[in-house]
């Protein structure tokens, strides 16, 4: 039986998928497969949801098949994966080739990554002129973070730049680093100094296991204190883990209020999602 068709809402149609934390996930099947190709801003989602349970093959099936047909924020999924090592091995050239297809596509998110990360050798060689090329490209798709970056990288700036994105730049060049230590304590300087990137951010990294133990409840703590102060990607992050039950008890009805919060704050995943129910 096809289970995706069974429901008609985007809670439905993961709770479909739900999988206990202590269970073993399965790769889709071909229909199943199919039907997230055709609705791919809820396949994003899906992807998204396996990966917060750390079932990465599965989070790269789901990602593979929309990436093969252009989507941008899922090569940038991809490339996370590379970059950290989860779920294949750590290729760091292999993660700037996934950016690249994703920031061409489209991605803010590629773009910026991309800005920020050649900076240093985290992707390969140090590539100076290529992050100032991504960077730019990330500007002209409206991030105000990447105009930061640049404005550091180059001492110029084509608009004032806010301390506030000027320490979050900052930080996220220490993480690129490969700075985790410096990074995480940043990142923390930055929520108690009121910005709740800065809880967004450390809860990346305790999802991710970066610089610190994989902790998936800690995760879901921050996202939930960077939700409850208005940060859109947190409320994203939120809205996935409270349709999911991972590091949260499922909440159908709070995940969609989440989801809805980070649309309305322009956070683009949660803007499809929330256009594919």
């Amino acid at each position: 039986m096809n289970r995706i068709r069974t429901y008609l809402s985007l809670a439905a149609l993961l709770a479909a998928f739900v999988i206990p934390m202590h269970a073993q996930a399965e790769l889709l099947g071909e229909d199943e497969l199919s039907d997230v190709v055709r609705k791919p801003a809820i396949g994003l989602y899906k992807g998204y949801a396996e990966f917060k349970m750390a079932h990465y093959a599965e989070a790269r099936q789901i990602w593979t098949a929309l990436a093969e047909r252009g989507m941008g924020e899922a090569w940038f999924n991809l490339g996370i994966l590379a970059e950290d090592g989860l779920g294949e091995p750590k290729d760091g050239l292999e993660a700037r080739r996934r950016y690249e297809k994703a920031a061409l596509a489209g991605s803010r998110n590629a773009a910026l990554r991309l800005g920020t990360a050649l900076q240093a050798n985290r992707l390969g060689p140090v590539d100076v002129d290529g992050a100032r090329r991504w960077l730019k490209a990330a500007v002209e798709l409206g991030d105000d973070e990447a105009a930061a970056q640049l404005a550091i990288l180059d001492g110029t700036a084509a608009k004032p730049v806010s301390t506030r994105d000027r320490r979050l730049a900052e930080a996220r060049r220490m993480e690129a680093d490969g700075s985790l230590p410096d990074a995480l304590a940043a990142y923390r300087g930055i929520a108690d100094a009121g910005d709740p990137r800065g809880l967004t951010r450390l809860a990346w990294l305790h999802e991710a296991g970066r610089g610190v133990p994989r902790n998936l409840d800690e995760a879901a703590r921050l996202f939930r204190q960077a939700a409850e102060a208005g940060e859109a990607e947190g409320q994203y992050a939120l809205s996935v883990m409270l349709d999911t039950g991972a590091g949260q008890p499922r909440d159908p009805e709070q995940a969609l209020r989440w989801l809805r919060a980070s649309a309305a704050g322009r956070y683009p995943p949660a803007i499809e999602a929330l256009k594919a129910r």
